[in-house]
């Protein structure tokens, strides 16, 4: 008899030992199933152009609404120039643009890449070397208002035009860069990132 209660206590001990993990099972299909059905609310992380842009972006647009200059040019020479904020100019001596220092400026002498009689050539040159990329953003603006000492309306064309194509090739004509693709780079980095809704702005 006493044997036949302890079979009967282990009988039922295993049943609710299978009934606790059936239902420990249970719960975690439903919660598994609860999570698929339920939209994701993770957002991709950016990426590192796009954080560049969101950077850049309301400066260039103060800009524009001050001295004309489209904020997708501003931008997307900002881009390129900078190689989104990573050339060593840039990240080190906020230089978005590669603009070249004078004798009255501060400065960082470094080697860059030149365009000369048909092919690229390293030459070591003197850049401007500025407190913060807002200031770098500013006095390009400066320079493309204002021009250069050898010709103030140098870049006038790039105020004047009245679409990104036709300032990305004033740019150009105005000698701004040696890159003979200088402007069609500058083009597909404005339609790849649709940085002409800034201009709008």
């Amino acid at each position: 008899m006493a044997k036949k209660k302890e079979n009967n206590v282990k009988v039922i001990t295993a049943l609710c030992i299978i009934l606790t993990i059936a239902s420990l099972v249970t719960i975690k299909l439903v919660q598994l199933n609860t999570n698929i059905n339920q939209p994701s609310t993770h957002k991709p992380a950016k990426s590192q152009h796009e954080v560049f842009i969101e950077e850049v972006a309301p400066t260039a647009v103060q800009i524009q609404k001050q001295d004309h200059v489209p904020a997708s040019i501003s931008i997307a020479q900002a881009a390129l120039e900078s190689n989104w904020g990573t050339s060593k100019l840039a990240a080190d001596y906020n230089n978005l643009y590669g603009v070249k220092g004078s004798a009255e400026t501060k400065n960082i002498e470094l080697p860059t890449k030149e365009f000369v009689h048909g092919e690229w050539k390293t030459v070591q040159a003197p850049f401007r070397w500025y407190d913060s990329w807002n200031q770098s953003m500013w006095a390009h603006a400066s320079l493309l208002v204002n021009g250069t000492t050898d010709n103030n309306n140098r870049y006038t064309s790039v105020l004047q035009s009245n679409d990104y194509h036709g300032a990305a090739k004033a740019l150009v004509a105005g000698g701004y860069a040696t890159d003979p693709q200088y402007a069609e780079k500058l083009i597909e980095i404005i339609e790849t990132y649709h940085l002409d809704k800034y201009d709008k702005q």
